[in-house]
């Protein structure tokens, strides 16, 4: 949550999968706070284990972390940011919250579920029998676009890396038995920023357009040359659209 020193309207709560998406000049990414004197705390709900702080507190299903998110601000208007799953739980956020919503950001998001138990049981066999290092080749590492920032791969498996197994597999069941909600997705009453990478195959273009086209007042901004991760890979692009939004919402 970005909360403005002035106390006012726009908040920014981020329930990205992705570390902050701020960089520095150095290429480290702060806070925001770094860079405009606001108090932050991001919350990140993972399916992929690309994250930078614990989460298995804030329980094993989507709906009990995103009142966990929620419960982090007393913030009247709200900007939701969510990256993959973290977009599922920000819709979360808009349906517990409708009156505090003002916008939402959906990064490389797929509002409806599809049931794949095979799919599901596969993926936790892979990190049970083959561990963490052979599930992020198999399911991870290809969602990148083939031309990314240098060392953006190499550091979104060193963050991997050091998540427990158990909570990276917990991961995976929340992702896999996420309710759908297309339903938020359509009624919703402001804007929806959807965003996607041009190489992301998660959900991929042609989805992102249905779900821009679902909302009431739906945007697509498709980022050149980019996979499923855009905060990692292009954090500038998200860094810029998240501002606009900010501004406007």
């Amino acid at each position: 949550m970005v909360e403005r020193p002035d106390g006012g309207a726009d908040h920014q709560a981020q329930t990205c999968e992705t570390p902050d998406v701020w960089p520095r000049k150095n290429g480290s990414p702060p806070s925001p706070c770094h860079r405009r004197g606001i108090k932050s705390i991001t919350t990140k709900t993972a399916s992929e284990p690309i994250l930078h702080a614990e989460t298995h507190s804030f329980g094993d299903r989507i709906e009990s972390r995103a009142e966990k998110a929620l419960a982090l601000t007393t913030a009247k208007r709200l900007v939701v940011v969510g990256c993959s799953v973290g977009g599922s739980c920000a819709l979360e956020v808009a349906a517990l919250a409708p009156d505090r919503v003002s916008a939402l950001v959906l990064i490389g998001t797929k509002a409806w579920r599809r049931l794949d138990p095979v799919y599901h049981a596969s993926a936790l066999q892979t990190l049970h029998e083959k561990g963490l290092e052979a599930a992020w080749c198999e399911f991870w590492k290809p969602l990148f676009a083939n031309e990314v920032l240098p060392g953006a791969v190499e550091k979104a498996k060193r963050i991997t890396m050091r998540q427990s197994l158990e909570d990276v597999a917990q991961g995976v069941t929340i992702f896999h038995t996420r309710p759908s909600r297309d339903d938020i997705l359509s009624s919703f009453p402001g804007p929806v920023v959807v965003v996607t990478g041009s190489e992301d195959v998660a959900p991929g273009l042609n989805t992102s357009r249905k779900q821009t086209k679902m909302a009431q007042h739906g945007r697509l901004h498709v980022i050149p040359d980019c996979g499923h991760y855009v905060p990692m890979e292009q954090p500038e692009a998200i860094n810029l659209i998240i501002r606009q939004v900010l501004e406007t919402a």
